[in-house]
């Protein structure tokens, strides 16, 4: 195992190239709500609104965010394919409880030749921290990274216009993730659609390998022992062709493969967690995760990142 120490020095950090974009409507978003809070008319215990009023659930822990459940229950319900248009249908993870409002939205791709079932251990992983979490079939298992992207797209569409759950949902805080071709499909769809607020492409595949144009806080996760979409070639370009501005990072799994995400997997998870609740949530309390660098381990053969993370 070699660790690559040298690549834990921090990138320089600088505000966001699109700081008029996604980052004033973040903040206008949170003026607003503290408003609200100041009227009284918000008062969800859950809300912390004080301080973010997107924080959701209790101040996180190691232990919390390695557990295979975090501290809410979830609910989950079927979406078919004859029901939906552009994506393959799907399963939505959520929160049971109403009492916290609104959350963020993340959906989830599998990638080629796969289906849902494939990611579907992040469902409620990741809901029972508090999201609405979409993990979807795609139109076809061979559908190619830009398809893939558009399907992602969709999928949030119909979460936040038409789904069952639609109501429980912060349409202004959403994400993607996706595996393989599904995580080359979640840089193109955070390409098209920069008020994505995270994109987590997990051991990624795209013949596109610069994304200069991406604004949305991205991590990308490797594979030191992916011989389908080797880092030389697909995750370590892709991170390096993101903007030296934007908050980024890209972890490497040591001792891990291609398919390393098609199972449970506790490091994914954890860092996963913790992006998603940074940069959708807007909640700093996760950033002890992030910053300083995560330093090689059992389970991390390298990071790189910026920080501290300025979104």
């Amino acid at each position: 195992m070699q660790f690559h120490a040298q690549h834990n020095t921090p990138t320089p950090t600088s505000s966001r190239t699109h700081a008029s974009g996604s980052t004033r409507r973040r903040t206008g978003r949170l003026v607003g709500a503290a408003a609200v809070v100041g009227l009284g008319t918000l008062t969800s215990p859950g809300a912390h609104a004080a301080d973010n009023p997107y924080e959701r659930g209790p101040a996180p822990t190691t232990s919390s965010i390695e557990a295979s459940r975090g501290s809410y229950a979830v609910s989950q319900t079927s979406v078919s394919s004859l029901s939906v248009s552009g994506f393959g249908g799907g399963t939505i993870y959520y929160p049971t409880s109403t009492g916290d409002g609104t959350f963020g939205a993340v959906a989830i791709s599998p990638g080629y030749t796969a289906y849902e079932s494939s990611i579907a251990w992040l469902g409620p992983r990741l809901a029972s921290q508090g999201f609405v979490v979409f993990t979807i079939d795609t139109l076809t298992t061979l559908d190619q990274p830009d398809s893939r992207g558009r399907q992602l797209l969709a999928a949030l569409d119909y979460l936040t216009e038409r789904s069952s759950v639609r109501t429980r949902i912060d349409a202004s805080r959403l994400g993607v993730m996706g595996h393989s071709m599904g995580g080359g499909g979640s840089l193109e769809a955070a390409k098209s659609r920069p008020a994505l607020q995270a994109a987590i492409p997990l051991t990624p595949w795209n013949l596109d390998k610069t994304w200069p144009e991406v604004t949305t806080p991205t991590l990308i996760f490797g594979a030191d022992g992916d011989t389908v979409a080797p880092v030389a070639s697909h995750a370590e370009p892709f991170y390096s062709s993101l903007s030296s501005s934007l908050d980024r990072g890209y972890l490497e799994l040591n001792s891990a493969t291609h398919f390393t995400p098609n199972s449970s997997n506790t490091t994914i998870a954890k860092y996963s967690i913790s992006w998603l609740k940074r940069f959708i949530d807007n909640d700093t309390r996760y950033e002890q995760f992030l910053c300083p660098l995560p330093r090689p381990s059992l389970t991390i053969e390298e990071y790189r990142g910026n920080c501290p993370h300025t979104s």
